[in-house]
């Protein structure tokens, strides 16, 4: 038995909870990556989890400024909130596209972030944690709203998992069936909302975006229909965010780097296995002819 995993297993009220935290953040953010891969908005989450970084900046300026105590997991809520509304409205009636939306959200919450990282000196590594991750230790307050968030997020999905999933191939199709599109699409912005708001500011933005991402990435090439993409995505981000926890608590990594690139490693593996099949696949049928 390694040294790492001896000292997880005495010590697991030490170690269990970023272990735990990790897992199920990339479990919920893989399977709402799917939709996320799926209807290409990649940028939703990055644009979501910057939101969130300016939003925790913002509380601690408030704070410093004026005296308001305000909590900056409130801020970065707050923040992603307003972010969830502005990505559900219909942009074409101010004639620009929803790319363009998302990458206005991305580069002004981002500069945001930092020009109010300058104001705040040494508290400025609050919001460098979160966009690079920091999650050597977990609070049991942390872990329980990204618990708590995931199981409710989890069962909403599961809930409405075939309209999501139709509204996700076929939106034009979606609303002609006469699917309620628009609660639907609220119901995964305002989910992905939650989880990046409660997950970056344990984890960090870096690992946060690397969930909503990678393991989608990973699973739809490998899965024979929408409902088995889902379950492998939650399993490759689990494996990503518990995984990469144990990776860099074994190694001495940062966290929110050994995350994000386990996750990259699951995308690699995955595509070279499609890869290797489809050869395999080939040289079978050759061999028969």
């Amino acid at each position: 038995m390694s040294e790492s995993l001896k000292l997880l297993i005495e010590s697991p009220d030490l170690l269990g909870p970023p272990l735990l935290t990790g897992a199920v953040a990339g479990l919920v953010l893989g399977w709402i990556g799917v939709y996320v891969v799926l209807r290409r908005m990649v940028f939703v989450s990055a644009a979501i989890a910057q939101s969130a970084a300016a939003g925790v900046g913002l509380a601690l300026l408030l704070h410093r400024l004026y005296g308001w105590p305000v909590p900056p997991l409130l801020g970065a809520g707050l923040a992603t909130a307003l972010a969830s509304l502005l990505f559900t409205s219909d942009p074409t009636r101010l004639r620009i596209t929803r790319e363009s939306l998302l990458g206005l959200a991305y580069v002004g919450s981002g500069a945001s972030a930092l020009l109010i990282g300058d104001r705040l000196g040494e508290e400025a590594q609050e919001i460098s944690g979160l966009l690079f991750g920091n999650a050597v230790l977990v609070r049991d307050l942390d872990m329980a709203l990204i618990v708590g968030a995931g199981a409710l997020s989890l069962g909403l999905h599961l809930w409405l998992r075939r309209g999501l999933i139709f509204l996700a191939a076929d939106p034009e199709g979606a609303k002609a069936q006469g699917l309620p599109t628009r609660l639907l699409e609220f119901t995964l912005f305002a989910t992905l909302g939650l989880m990046v708001a409660l997950s970056t500011r344990a984890l960090g933005a870096l690992p946060v975006f690397a969930f909503c991402v990678l393991p989608a990435m990973a699973a739809l090439p490998l899965a024979p229909s929408a409902g088995a993409a889902l379950a492998l995505a939650a399993l490759f981000g689990a494996l990503a965010g518990g995984g990469g926890y144990l990776a860099a608590f074994s190694w001495d990594l940062t966290v929110g780097a050994a995350q994000t690139l386990t996750a990259v490693a699951v995308v690699v593996a995955a595509l070279v296995g499609r890869a290797g099949w489809r050869w395999v696949g080939r040289r079978g049928s050759r061999a028969g002819a």
